[in-house]
């Protein structure tokens, strides 16, 4: 995995998959408006040590569980769905922002890296990682390379979103603005409960 030719490949698409729209950035976004780039990072850290923790964990055999006993992906991903549809009405119904009371993200740290067992796209990312970036030869190390990459490729990738957050936050505290982010942050979060759906 010190490989340039396989390296180079790879952090290209973890930054693509860590920096485009989905559940995660989502969140990081909702995170930045309610709390500021700074109260965020526990969230921020969270998503990069929950994937980098599942991508260990399918390139260590998680994958041929999940193929052994299809209902247990299902399980997950019918959780993952009621998940996010309870955060996007979380979300939907916060209000405008009040920067007096406001101290802590929506998601934390802890909750940030267990959601990644129960989103799609972090599944997604993971078992492409494993299966078409990761050297054969001296696996394990690879895989350890392989998820500490990821990890470091997330962390300012996300913080992005919640930055652009913090931006948006002085436009916020007004309720018609902060109404339309919030309906509409919530609308992007059910819209990533379709493929979840489709694939049940």
């Amino acid at each position: 995995m010190t490989d340039l030719a396989t390296l180079l490949p790879y952090l290209a698409f973890c930054i693509v998959m860590t920096g485009t729209p989905g559940p995660n950035n989502t969140m990081a976004l909702a995170s930045g408006v309610r709390v500021g780039l700074l109260r965020s990072m526990p969230l921020v850290a969270g998503i990069a040590v929950g994937v980098a923790l599942q991508l260990m964990a399918v390139g260590l055999g998680l994958g041929a569980i999940f193929e052994a006993i299809p209902a247990l992906h299902d399980v997950l991903r019918v959780g993952g769905a009621l998940y996010l549809l309870w955060l996007a009405y979380k979300i939907a119904r916060s209000g405008p922002v009040r920067p007096a009371t406001e101290d802590r993200p929506p998601v934390g740290f802890a909750g940030a890296a267990a959601f990644q067992w129960i989103n799609p796209k972090a599944w997604a990312i993971t078992t492409s990682a494993a299966a078409a970036y990761v050297p054969t030869g001296n696996y394990l190390a690879n895989v350890g390379v392989a998820a500490i990459v990821i990890a470091l490729v997330a962390i300012p990738c996300v913080s992005a979103w919640a930055a652009g957050g913090t931006v948006l936050r002085r436009f916020l505290v007004q309720p018609t603005y902060a109404r339309a982010f919030n309906v509409v942050a919530a609308l992007l979060l059910v819209t990533a409960i379709g493929p979840i759906v489709m694939s049940v």
